[in-house]
């Protein structure tokens, strides 16, 4: 039986001289190059000075001391095989078909009839690691020269050839697999299961190391904006730095005004396509108000009534009538005001002037869109001095398949979330009433808004729509009746708005729209203080003498129970009664929920009982 035969060529020498020791007990044949050929000569295995390769008189002492019945050992350097020597400071090495036929050739009659006419012989092992790219790059101010030195080329071929044949060759890139592998040659052999595993560390080895080195040149090369675009920080403003980047094509959006962070991108790459396919779906304009990666809002262009104009704070917008963009974007920022303070935008068509006149007069962070007029953006140009966020969306990305995160530390993958929720397709599947009629429009319009807002709503969550926008969203709930329960008070809270007493206020004059959200919330909610110092800061939005009365709880009862025809949607079943009772109370007739509870048909006896249709929705829509 022919000798095996180990390639050894590593930076990382870490339990080299053990392995090299275990290696000879097994009568394993020792080609090394560079540094590692001197390791071991250092270590008491001498060898000789001819260039092409060395042999050690006194090694078979030193192994008959080690290991008595061992006779002879020849210990030899890589240029041994390869009949040259190494050269360009040690750059080329192993990049002969001297070495790489010999790892690559498989158990096959060509294969041998090959190696035989050049007279090579197989490789058994091959030991290697990469040099330290990652540590080189993560000192202050490195130079690309210095960087480049560290890229590792014949390393990288040994390790990627011996892994590709790891059917007969076995690679170790991780010196901690050093004592495994010779406890398993010890036996016999190394196992096929053990080869795999060890081939999977080795492609993982240069795959990291090929990202750290595409890392680095794309922050040095690519442009910032193009691939990769700086951060201001990342989710807080001690973590730095931050990036933004991709792979395989150019970032998809072109920033015009201000600068990104971190939260601003989630938001942003969370609603475009929320907006996206809102306005696919139902073919109208489409916007979303959105807050810490769950939307605020999310709206069509449906036309607004002139209560609606006065609710939304839009009624002095002009243009307003001919821009179902803006309508879109009026309704979407109208539904939870308080919650869109600061938002970031996503706007499905082009920008026109009446809806930046809008943004330009709300709390925001930024928006995005695939176009902007040219006197639109001019306007949002000059909001905040010149720092507010506008990204240009490329409306003709496509995402990849598959999508990955890392979460500390642990690479997560899963394939997107492609559903297509429609108007057409996603509502058909009527529970109860068992003889109900299809759909109205409107209702199939508002559980599509409602669904689709889910979809990019951090889980658990429960939306609430009317008139072709959210009207209550409740988000990141652990209790699916929280979900409910918040949603339901926050389209409660959007009804009270449209009451007579919360239409004709007299405010202030010069009072800022977000002390108007503030005191209309308080009003609304029913949680107006009694007295005190909060009162009177309340009271002093208004003109003297003139702030409103709270609700009585009656008067609320009345209000709320002309609340009709709203539709509710969630990204999960609905586990008990109680949310199918809740909802009710918010003037809710449809509901679209997967099913699968084990209190499935006591949730459709109540909604029968109460009068809400009920539909299966076969998607669950967790979203993280």
């Amino acid at each position: 039986m022919a000798q095996k035969i180990a390639i050894l060529s590593v930076y990382d020498k870490t339990g080299l001289l053990d392995l090299a020791k275990g290696l000879v007990k097994q009568n394993v044949r020792l080609l090394a190059s560079g540094g590692t050929a001197k390791l071991i000569r250092e270590a008491g295995f001498p060898v000789d000075s001819s260039r092409f390769f060395y042999k050690s008189p006194r090694l078979a002492a030193l192994l008959s001391k080690w290991f008595p019945g061992l006779t002879q050992y020849t210990n030899r350097d890589v240029s041994a095989i390869t009949k040259a020597p190494e050269m360009l400071a040690g750059r080329v090495k192993t990049l002969h078909p001297a070495v790489h036929a010999g790892i690559l050739a498989r158990d096959l009659a060509s294969d041998e009839k090959d190696l035989a006419e050049q007279n090579i012989n197989k490789v058994d092992y091959v030991i290697c690691n990469l040099y330290p790219f990652k540590d080189t790059v993560a000192k202050v101010n490195v130079t690309i020269p210095e960087a480049v030195e560290e890229i590792d080329i014949g390393g990288v071929t040994l390790i990627r050839a011996a892994a590709k044949n790891h059917t007969r060759v076995t690679i170790l890139s991780d010196p901690e697999d050093y004592h495994d592998f010779l406890t398993e040659l010890e036996k016999g052999e190394v196992p096929e299961k053990s080869r795999q595993q060890y081939a999977l560390k080795a492609f993982t080895h240069t795959a990291d190391y090929d990202a750290a080195i595409s890392d680095f040149f794309r922050k040095k090369y690519a442009g910032d904006g193009v691939q990769q675009l700086s951060l201001r920080y990342g989710a807080n403003p001690h973590q730095k730095p931050a990036a933004a980047y991709t792979t395989d094509c150019n970032l998809p959006f072109k920033v015009l005004s201000g600068s990104p962070g971190y939260i601003n991108l989630l938001d942003a790459l969370n609603a475009w396509p929320l907006v996206k396919e809102l306005s696919e779906a139902l073919n109208y304009p489409a916007a979303a108000s959105f807050k810490h990666v769950s939307p605020a809002g999310a709206a069509i262009g449906v036309p607004l009534s002139d209560v609606e104009k006065k609710v939304y704070m839009v009624e002095d917008i002009e243009g307003l009538e001919t821009s179902g963009l803006a309508q879109a974007y009026a309704r979407a920022r109208g539904a939870d005001r308080m919650s869109s303070f600061g938002d970031v935008i996503a706007l499905s068509h082009e920008v026109d002037l009446p809806t930046a006149k809008i943004i330009s007069k709300e709390v925001s962070d930024g928006v995005v869109a695939p176009g902007y007029q040219p006197e639109a953006l001019e306007l949002l140009r000059k909001k905040k001095g010149g720092k507010y966020l506008v990204l240009q969306m490329d409306k003709t990305f496509n995402p990849p398949a598959t999508e990955t995160r890392t979460v500390y530390g642990v690479n997560l993958t899963q394939h997107r979330n492609d559903a297509q929720i429609s108007p057409a397709s996603t509502f058909n599947s009527i529970i109860v009433p068992k003889e109900s009629a299809p759909l109205p429009e409107p209702a199939l319009r508002d559980l599509t808004v409602a669904t689709i807002a889910l979809k990019f709503t951090q889980s658990n969550s429960v939306c609430y729509a009317l008139n072709g926008q959210v009207i209550g969203l409740g988000a990141g709930q652990q209790s699916r009746i929280h979900c409910t329960r918040l949603a339901g008070d926050k389209a409660d809270n959007w009804w009270m708005r449209f009451h007579p007493r919360a239409t004709s206020l007299a405010w202030k004059k010069g009072s800022k729209r977000a002390d108007k959200s503030n005191a209309i919330d308080l009003l609304c909610s029913g949680i107006v203080p009694a007295s005190g110092s909060e009162r009177e800061a309340w009271a002093a939005n208004f003109e003297e003498g003139k702030a409103p009365e709270p609700f009585t709880a009656q008067e609320r009862h009345d209000w709320l129970a002309k609340m009709d025809q709203v539709a509710v949607s969630s990204d999960a079943f609905f586990p008990f009664t109680d949310n199918v009772f809740r909802v009710a109370r918010s003037g809710v007739k449809y509901i679209a929920a997967p099913t699968g509870s084990q209190n499935d048909q006591a949730c459709f006896g109540v909604a029968e009982e109460l009068g809400i249709t009920y539909v299966e929705q076969h998607v669950r829509l967790f979203h993280h």
